[in-house]
């Protein structure tokens, strides 16, 4: 796994757009595409099927040094042993924990003694990584404070998978390429027709859903999108 800073191109396993295909089929052409992060996003399911389709997911990227990471679940991920979890500036905000860490001290909807895939869990010292949505900077100023790792930073454009997300415009990229000292993800709308938008507003690390998970070939997707990202000034 790489470290978090060097990370370009985060990408989804999201249940909405399966239509049908194996979840971890699909984790394998993200990372055979190049994608750096993934988030296993399953909205509206219940933990215990989170947790199963984790463990068909997580065997696929250990092996190919890619980091897995949840949405929503944080109790969750760490009892499976994913890289982390990710959540919205509201549902954090709806926690009352005033930093990051305490989300691992809540308690857990599954069982921490046993792995998804039905194994003890990684014993690491590593903690794991929490990311916050974010979509103007009052809101990554207290993410970055509560100790979020990363940020996201959108909905750029308009985008399908959040339709009711009033879009960020490039103006949030630009102050978060000035402002934001972690390492920060544009997302929402970002295609390869956008890509250059976000780019020259100064953002280096972009996640992509349905540009990538809806297109014919999925690698061969992931692997413009990294190209272009690797091309971009540093």
């Amino acid at each position: 796994m790489k470290p978090l800073a060097d990370c370009r191109l985060y990408a989804f396993v999201d249940t909405a757009f399966l239509r049908g295909r194996p979840p971890e089929d699909i984790a394998r052409r993200l990372c055979a595409g190049g994608a750096d992060l993934i988030q296993l996003r399953a909205k509206g399911l219940p933990a215990a099927e989170v947790q199963r389709l984790a463990g068909r997911i997580l065997p696929v990227t250990r092996s190919a040094g890619v980091g897995l990471m949840i949405n929503d679940h944080p109790a969750l991920a760490l009892a499976v042993g994913a890289l982390g979890c990710h959540l919205g500036q509201e549902d954090f905000a709806a926690t009352g924990c005033a930093n990051v860490r305490e989300l691992f001290a809540t308690g857990s909807p599954v069982s921490p003694q046993r792995s998804a895939a039905g194994h003890q869990p990684s014993t690491s010292n590593r903690e794991p990584l929490i990311g916050l949505s974010t979509h103007a900077p009052a809101e990554a100023q207290r993410a970055v404070a509560a100790g979020a790792d990363y940020l996201g930073v959108g909905p750029v454009f308009a985008t399908g998978t959040k339709p009711d997300a009033r879009p960020v415009t490039p103006d949030y990229v630009r102050w978060a390429a000035a402002n934001v000292t972690i390492p920060w993800f544009a997302i929402g709308g970002i295609n390869l027709d956008t890509l250059d938008a976000v780019l020259t507003a100064g953002a280096r690390r972009v996640c992509v859903v349905s540009a990538i998970l809806s297109a014919p070939d999925i690698a061969g997707t992931c692997r413009q999108f990294k190209e272009r990202l690797l091309s971009a000034a540093p």
